[in-house]
């Protein structure tokens, strides 16, 4: 009995943190863009939240695109159709902003009082997916690219954004991606004398091989883009010098060729690129990896060296992009794939912080010209660490 009420009163500790320290934004169903051809991958209307800037915050946007992987096959693209990832049918009517979006002047004094908006990924190709048929026999639709482009003129010409003077394009994961690839463009939406910046958060995925020696996330992306026929929407002048254009796909490559300021926040043990990009349950049939993958603590030193190695190479990545001054960079060794929009991890008492500063005031700071910010935190497990 007494455990039972313990987890009773640990679900209601999280139930009330996630209420009491968030905001409950309402989600709009953008049904004008199906006419536009702006449509999830079940033909359904694509959506966001938006919660209006207030004081001196008016002129201010935020736009964070929400990840949630790729689909890379017919068959993977039809069940991802079915869920929150595929199809408005199923996202929910309400979003709670937390960490980057939060409107609590203690915990985001930067953005709080910012226009804010997530917008929500329906469409599996990091919103840049474009092809005009619609197979009959699937009904799937790969229009990410036009989902991106209806809801920022929606925003622009409806909700005002056009007169932005500052502007940031933020994103997780897969949103993190497609903020790198649609940086530019979403530069090019407003006036000369707009400060725009663009945010990647946990979407510098490497062009990483698995422990026996394969391609397999080259390999994947390359069936992401073929799929979703995005190569025409990669930066065009990544893609002319590329044999293989799909290698834009990654931002390694990409974002060497974008010029609008850019802000990187990734781990260097990031868990998502190490269970798929390194580990992939598929080379791991005796399960050696899956206590290590769970907790780099119960790793075994062979394994540790493992880690020690991507996380080289993640820093060799970071490094090919070149030196710029107007880039930023926030390199944790967390032991996640976790994301801004986590108000812990964004700005609080334990998030992780470099020099310092937590993520919301390396990123404030870079993003108004304070001081510039390029942090890489030490290797695990030197330090503070957090999981």
């Amino acid at each position: 009995m007494a455990a039972v009420y313990a987890v009773l009163v640990s679900l209601l500790y999280i139930w009330r943190t996630t209420t009491e320290a968030s905001l409950i934004v309402n989600t709009t169903f953008l049904e004008s863009a199906i006419a536009k051809g702006a449509v999830c991958l079940d033909g359904s209307a694509p959506a966001f939240n938006f919660h209006p800037g207030t004081g001196s915050g008016v002129y201010n946007w935020l736009i964070q695109l929400q990840g949630g992987g790729w689909c890379d096959s017919t068959s993977d693209c039809q069940d991802r159709a079915t869920n929150e990832y595929g199809t408005s049918k199923n996202i929910s009517k309400i979003s709670y902003f937390m960490g980057v979006l939060s409107n609590d002047s203690q915990l985001n004094p930067d953005f709080y009082n910012w226009n804010r908006i997530k917008v929500r990924y329906c469409d599996g190709s990091s919103y840049i997916g474009d092809i005009e048929e619609v197979d009959p026999a699937t009904n799937l639709h790969f229009r990410g690219a036009r989902i991106f482009k209806a809801i920022m003129e929606e925003l622009l010409y409806h909700k005002g954004m056009i007169y932005a003077e500052n502007a940031i394009l933020s994103g997780t994961s897969a949103g993190g991606l497609g903020a790198i690839l649609h940086c530019d463009k979403f530069r090019l939406f407003f006036f000369l004398t707009a400060r725009v910046k663009c945010i990647s958060d946990a979407g510098f995925f490497i062009n990483a091989k698995i422990i026996t020696g394969e391609p397999h996330i080259k390999e994947y992306f390359k069936r992401v883009v073929a799929l979703h026929g995005s190569a025409k929407n990669l930066p065009l002048s990544c893609t002319f010098l590329s044999l293989d254009p799909s290698l834009c796909f990654f931002p390694q490559y990409a974002a060497q060729h974008i010029c609008t300021p850019l802000f990187i926040i990734n781990s260097a043990y990031d868990s998502f690129q190490i269970n798929n990009s390194l580990v992939p349950e598929s080379v791991d049939p005796q399960h050696v990896w899956d206590t290590c993958k769970k907790d780099i603590n119960k790793c075994s030193p062979s394994q540790i060296q493992t880690l020690q190695e991507f996380r080289s190479t993640i820093l060799e990545a970071l490094n090919e992009l070149g030196p710029s001054i107007s880039r930023g960079y926030f390199i944790s060794s967390c032991h996640f794939h976790n994301g801004i929009e986590i108000q812990s991890y964004w700005s609080d008492k334990n998030s992780p912080t470099i020099a310092n500063k937590t993520i919301a005031e390396a990123v404030g700071d870079w993003f108004f010209g304070r001081s510039g910010f390029q942090g890489v935190y030490c290797p695990y497990p030197c330090g503070k660490y957090c999981q």
